[in-house]
């Protein structure tokens, strides 16, 4: 054994008292991470006694589902925020009513859509930029803007692209939806039964009419008057041949003449 070894002072008994240690760390060592797994094992158990019975079985699938929970609660919010009555809040929710967007909570969606894409395009054009060697200059926070203003009014662009495409398909099916409107009255069909059928003969070439065809027909049904069925079938159009159209039964209606020859007119 080395002269230099601590336990080369005691010859043999040296090397015995190191094989002690040795052994007496080896099984304090075992012990400690068998307390360790023991203590871990018992705080499950606990865990798993105290958690509520909807957690116990949602299991893994609780983090989408309280993922959606706040996504709910935000699309919520933004909705109770934008409720009100207002003059701009009416104009918003008929543009998406013209737009074809039936979705209760569209205008909600609407204000998340234009806020986030802001803030994201701004973010990341803060993170881009730089690497474009833009870093700076007294230009960075002009593009950013420009960027988040881009964003902003993206949403409104869609919706306005969105809005005009669907005029035009009302506006070449309208005199064809006349037609044989002209045609179910003719042969003694009353006004709903007429929509109706109009609705499923228009279904495969004007998709968008045929669908604000049978919204008018839900609201007759429903108890709305037919007068104010199609004003508003007229302001989802977004045509003045559907508001012309609304006026001319009104009319036709305080009158007392025929459907038929209003129809003719």
């Amino acid at each position: 054994m080395d002269a230099d070894t601590p336990f080369a002072l005691f010859g043999d008994r040296g090397t015995t008292l190191l094989s002690v240690l040795v052994f007496l760390s080896c099984g304090t060592l075992a012990f400690a991470v068998m307390l360790g797994v023991r203590a871990r094992q018992a705080v499950r158990r606990r865990a798993a006694t105290v958690r509520p019975d909807h957690d116990r079985a949602g299991g893994d699938n609780d983090a989408p589902h309280t993922r959606f929970a706040v996504a709910r609660k935000l699309v919520d919010y933004t909705t109770k925020h934008y409720a009100s009555d207002g003059k701009d809040t009416k104009v918003l929710r008929n543009r998406m009513l013209q737009a074809g967007i039936y979705e209760p909570h569209a205008v909600a969606y609407f204000f998340i859509a234009r806020t986030g894409m802001a803030l994201g395009i701004a973010v990341i054009l803060i993170f881009v930029l730089p690497l474009l060697g833009m870093a700076g200059k007294s230009s960075f926070w002009l593009c950013v803007m420009l960027g988040g203003l881009l964003g902003y009014l993206a949403p409104g662009y869609y919706l306005d692209r969105r809005i005009a495409a669907r005029r035009v398909e009302h506006r070449s099916g309208f005199p064809d939806f006349m037609d044989l409107l002209v045609i179910c009255a003719d042969a003694g069909l009353a006004m709903e039964a007429a929509l109706d059928r109009v609705r499923a003969e228009l279904a495969s070439a004007y998709p968008s009419l045929s669908a604000n065809i049978h919204i008018a027909n839900l609201e007759i049904r429903a108890g709305r008057t037919l007068p104010e069925a199609l004003e508003h079938f007229g302001e989802r159009v977004g045509i003045e041949e559907a508001r012309s159209f609304a006026t001319l039964l009104q009319q036709s209606g305080e009158l007392g003449t025929s459907i038929s020859s209003a129809l003719r007119v």
